[in-house]
């Protein structure tokens, strides 16, 4: 991979970051005010605006398109300068999206389309843009980020993974290299010297979890007073600039966010911690204990699963059976709240989590699988013992807890950056989220071409047997005409399901899920050839480009066959999103069945049986998914809501004790 670093790092004397305020009533009024005016100014004035600017980038682009390539390197210097000097106005945002789209052709023979200049322009505004699947988010991004570079700003390009940092930073590295901008990426086994050499590059990319636990680590190094502190500006004054003891970035100035609702939403409720282990045959001791204590306890008398909230509540009798049952012992059994907490936990893991679904167990480890994308985080642990108990119940060696020193959510992280920006193809469902949390306004950018993605009849069936039937038959008609299929799974275990429904059918095919996450970028390489059929999990959603095999565009492109709705409507859409790119032909199926697990989250006694009737069947069971995605989307927001109520809690909490975030 083309990555250049900095040779040396000079110190960081300024860490710009905006305070995150804790807003009041009125402020939040005053917010949305100010942003509903934006949003209506913004329909008024912003097509005429763009169209001038859109006018004015295509003038300028002429006039570099007919320079040799000596003439072109002299503009680009007496251009950067300009731009530099001048920061981003209006007339320097023209040059440098000029200059970086004619750079962008002469060294990667692309040149970016009026519809990836309008999402770069409104993303250098701080916008949200969504873009359909397939339209060139990457390269639109690029454009964005080297003129943001050119005008001083350190830009941080953020995506889902370290797989896509790395190919983004590689792509568009020679770009960037001619415009006098070095690139480099944050990977996850690089020591403290080496990302501190990688932050100093004009533009950096990075996954969300590499940058957010940078940044943590440099809030314990500046410690509670933050990068503004006495302490802090007499150090850089009166201290030796000895390198060791810097920070590892240069602040928090513009960032861009890839697959923006996976990080700023879907990730939103996972806590950003830093922590210490503590010993693992305690550990071990109490995580057994507790499960031998939960599986004494009856469901309905001592506990309610609340499944749509995927939540256990004791109940009063529940409480007092723990009580007995461990009446005679010592440490955490002597507290009521203490080990109520520990059962509930343990009653979540038995009936919960479910490996293949949450979790996989992988070389006698335990690994969660991120449920929006299907990849397995083996450097993640669940939080307050919960990993510990899934450990014990898996039979595997427990470790330590991690106990926090330092600790921060999504959510008041990105509100720091200085300018920040984001683009998504599935964005629209939360744009109100993303505007009350991070003040971001989404901007639609229209598709360069038509879209001639074909959404088929969805059919619901009783059985789940049948379903998988269905989808063999789909799956063996369309590979029979030449076209690549894709079915899209939820988990790890249903794949391993189809798989199996697949051979009995003579259907030749690859798996792709987070048992052989090594083996994707085969598997992604071969899925849009003729007569191929993919069976994944969410892993060839986001990020994931099938390109077309000879001849399959003719026979009609890539056919999807989603076979379960996802908890948010957005990844279905983005598993769909992988036909129909840039204006290829394509098809989608939905195939579901009244056995499938999203449906196990309601009751709906009403629904399911007009779902049985053969008059009323298709509609009723259609509605049944629609209920049960819908109530999950606001169980999911309503707990991010929460997270960011606690999160200003405690942000209030530590101020007072002068404690670290």
């Amino acid at each position: 991979m083309t990555v250049t670093y900095l040779i040396s790092a000079p110190p960081v004397r300024y860490y710009p970051e905006r305070v995150d305020d804790d807003p009041g009533w009125l402020d939040e009024a005053g917010q949305t005010a100010v942003a509903a005016i934006a949003r209506l100014t913004g329909r008024l004035v912003a097509p005429f605006s763009d169209q001038v600017t859109l006018w004015r980038v295509g003038r300028v682009s002429r006039r570099l398109a007919r320079l040799d390539d000596d003439a072109f390197d002299v503009e680009i210097l007496k251009l950067r300068t300009q731009i530099r000097r001048q920061g981003l106005t209006g007339s320097t945002i023209v040059a440098g999206l000029a200059l970086t789209r004619e750079t962008s052709f002469r060294e990667l023979g692309m040149r970016q389309y009026r519809e990836q200049i309008l999402g770069a322009l409104a993303m250098l505004r701080g916008r949200l843009i969504e873009m359909d699947t397939g339209e060139g988010k990457t390269i639109t991004a690029g454009l964005a980020a080297a003129t943001a570079a050119m005008a001083g700003l350190p830009v941080h390009v953020i995506t889902v993974n370290n797989y896509l940092a790395e190919r983004d930073a590689d792509t568009l590295a020679p770009v960037n290299r001619r415009l006098g901008l070095q690139t480099s990426v944050i990977l996850e086994d690089m020591k403290p010297p080496e990302r501190r050499e990688a932050y100093r590059a004009e533009i950096t990319y990075g996954s969300n979890t590499e940058m957010a636990f940078d940044y943590l680590r440099d809030r314990m190094h500046f410690g509670p007073e933050g990068p503004r502190g006495l302490r802090q500006r007499l150090r850089r004054v009166t201290a030796a600039q000895d390198a060791q003891n810097q920070p590892v970035m240069r602040g928090l100035h513009f960032a861009s966010v890839d697959e923006a609702d996976s990080v700023l939403v879907d990730e939103a409720r996972t806590p950003l911690i830093i922590s210490h282990q503590t010993d693992p045959e305690e550990e071990a001791a109490w995580a057994n204990r507790a499960l031998k204590v939960a599986r004494q306890l009856q469901d309905g008398r001592d506990y309610k699963l609340i499944r749509d909230e995927r939540r256990i509540n004791l109940t009063e009798a529940g409480k007092a059976h723990i009580a007995r049952i461990v009446a005679e012992e010592d440490g955490i059994w002597k507290s009521a709240i203490r080990r109520e907490e520990v059962i509930t936990q343990a009653l979540s893991v038995l009936h919960i989590f479910r490996s293949g679904d949450q979790y996989l167990v992988r070389e006698e480890k335990v690994q969660i699988v991120d449920e929006y994308t299907g990849r397995l985080q083996p450097d993640r642990s669940w939080s307050d013992g919960l990993h510990q108990l899934v450990e014990a119940k898996e039979d595997v060696e427990v470790t330590g807890q991690n106990l926090a020193m330092a600790r921060m959510t999504y959510q008041r992280l990105f509100r720091r950056y200085v300018k920040l920006a984001g683009m998504s193809g599935t964005v629209r469902e939360v744009s109100g989220e993303m505007r009350s949390v991070y003040g971001l306004i989404t901007r639609r950018i229209p598709p360069h071409r038509r879209s001639k993605l074909r959404y088929r009849m969805p059919r619901v069936y009783s059985r789940a047997a049948t379903k998988w039937q269905k989808v063999a038959g789909i799956a063996a008609r369309e590979t029979e005409k030449g076209r690549a299929v894709l079915i899209g799974t939820r988990s790890v275990e249903t794949s391993l399901i189809v798989s199996e429904v697949l051979e009995a059918h003579g259907l030749p095919h690859r798996v792709l899920n987070a048992e052989n996450d090594y083996e994707s970028a085969e598997v992604v390489a071969e899925a849009g050839q003729a007569g191929q059929i993919t069976v994944a999990t969410n892993m060839a959603g986001r990020g994931v480009d099938i390109v077309l095999g000879k001849g399959v565009g003719e026979a009609g492109g890539l056919h999807v066959i989603l076979t379960e709705r996802h908890d948010a409507s957005r990844i279905d859409r983005q598993l769909a999103g992988r036909a129909g790119r840039r204006g290829e032909p394509g098809s989608v199926s939905v195939i579901l069945s009244l056995e499938d697990p999203i449906l196990k989250v309601i009751h709906a006694p009403v629904m399911r049986l007009l779902a049985r009737i053969p008059v009323l069947g298709w509609s009723a069971r259609l509605k049944l998914f629609d209920l049960a995605q819908k109530r999950a989307e606001k169980a999911h927001a309503r707990a991010r809501r929460e997270l960011v109520r606690q999160d200003r809690r405690m942000n209030r909490l530590l101020s007072f004790t002068g404690g670290l975030e």
